[in-house]
């Protein structure tokens, strides 16, 4: 089966892609921004959780909320809604309006996720779900270093006249809130011919489609994913590249900035160049598809590892931007075919839902937890005159290297147990 001919969920995508792009560009101003208002690693770290927690934990809730709502008008709204909200971020530079606004922005989020992703069964055939889960997901998580890359291009533009210039990020998030009337434009070109149906017996479920909103599980399902032995091989190092993004989001402006003495447009170049590796990382997963999936996961995990404990002892920038483009490339190539391991080669529906269900937990609360607990405890040990960013940056380097080491390449074997 083929995605191709489905044309309203390939506006959809469309859309998602656009409002994905600006919602990381905006969740990198919101953390450039904290940084320059609180100079501490823990508050930059706090607004990454605040954006992504509140999705992993509430995100089931709200999908039984909306679920007899007019799906089309919901998104449209909440996407409408969001855009005035983020729109609205640069008019007071005060720490406590930007936590209060990234805290306030996840509840439209939230509703707008459990809409789109319940509409995405009226839009593909059963058979073509998973697929179109896979795609739906990539489009949230393949914008992270694009985002980041483009953030800094538009942060770096000499805006020193007028209101505008007095606001660092006002740009990056007006453009932001333009990707959401984005996608409330392909939305209703995606929908606008569905009529609204009540569930039946013979329907495709809602809990079948598992996006950014159906990643919330409770302990006992939790367990059940773990039982999934590919799971119990990917999480580790899904795991691990959740802690190495985390940790260096928090406190990759202060190492360079800091302890290296660089200034803001090499910090945007660093930017860059991990957008630049995400993009490398994409050809050489593609180039090495004949390669066994969970030896990609590993090396992808074992390179990003390597790379931040590297950085982290970094005596130069230049050091630093070549780590920041190899981690690019091997936080993509671990987190990509991570994802395709679990798309490939579980056979069982219901299965594969947990999997990805778990997946998406441990990307989400990961990146958020590593990014706040590595910036108090940078922050902390700073404090007390010790070398916190580089220490904290390290051991975290190590844990990513140490949780990548256990991911096992699948046998031939436990594919035909899988099967049975």
């Amino acid at each position: 089966m083929s995605l191709r001919n489905k044309v309203g969920f390939r506006r959809l995508l469309i859309g998602q892609g656009a409002s994905a792009l600006g919602d990381w560009m905006g969740t990198f101003a919101l953390m450039a921004l904290v940084d320059h208002l609180s100079d501490s690693a823990a508050a930059v770290g706090g607004i990454l959780a605040f954006r992504l927690i509140p999705a992993a934990l509430g995100g089931t809730l709200a999908a039984k909320l909306v679920n007899r709502w007019d799906r089309r008008r919901t998104m449209i709204t909440m996407d409408l809604l969001r855009a005035g909200m983020i729109a609205v971020v640069p008019f007071v530079q005060e720490l406590w309006w930007v936590y209060l606004w990234a805290f306030a922005l996840e509840a439209p989020s939230v509703v707008f996720l459990a809409s789109r992703d319940s509409a995405i069964p009226d839009l593909v055939d059963e058979p073509d779900l998973p697929l179109a889960n896979a795609a739906m997901m990539g489009s949230s998580y393949g914008n992270i270093p694009i985002g980041a890359g483009l953030f800094a291009a538009f942060a770096a533009l000499p805006l020193d006249d007028g209101w505008l210039g007095s606001h660092p990020y006002a740009l990056v998030f007006w453009i932001d809130a333009l990707t959401f009337g984005v996608s409330a434009y392909f939305i209703a070109r995606a929908l606008g011919g569905l009529q609204r149906r009540e569930p039946s017996p013979q329907a495709v479920p809602d809990s079948v489609v598992v996006s950014d909103s159906e990643i919330s599980l409770s302990p006992s399902r939790l367990r059940d994913a773990w039982s999934v032995p590919l799971v119990r091989r990917v999480l580790p190092a899904t795991a691990a590249a959740a802690v190495g993004l985390g940790a260096l989001f928090s406190l990759g402006i202060k190492l360079v900035q800091e302890e290296l003495k660089a200034s803001d447009i090499e910090y945007g170049v660093l930017i860059v160049l991990f957008g630049a590796g995400a993009g490398i990382g994409l050809a050489l997963t593609h180039k090495s598809r004949h390669v066994d999936l969970l030896v990609l996961t590993r090396r992808g995990a074992l390179v990003m590892g390597a790379l931040v404990a590297l950085m982290s002892q970094s005596p130069t920038v230049w050091l630093t931007f070549l780590g920041a483009a190899g981690f690019g490339a091997g936080a993509t190539v671990a987190l990509t075919s991570g994802m395709s391991a679990l798309q490939a080669r579980i056979p069982m529906e219901e299965e594969r839902v947990l999997a990805f269900s778990a997946f998406h937990v441990v990307i989400r609360i990961g990146l958020g937890a590593a990014a706040l607990g590595a910036g108090a405890i940078g922050d902390g040990l700073n404090g007390a005159g010790l070398p916190g960013t580089r220490s904290v940056l390290l051991a975290s380097g190590l844990l990513v290297l140490a949780s990548a080491a256990t991911v096992r390449p699948i046998l031939d074997v436990d594919v035909e147990k899988a099967r049975e």
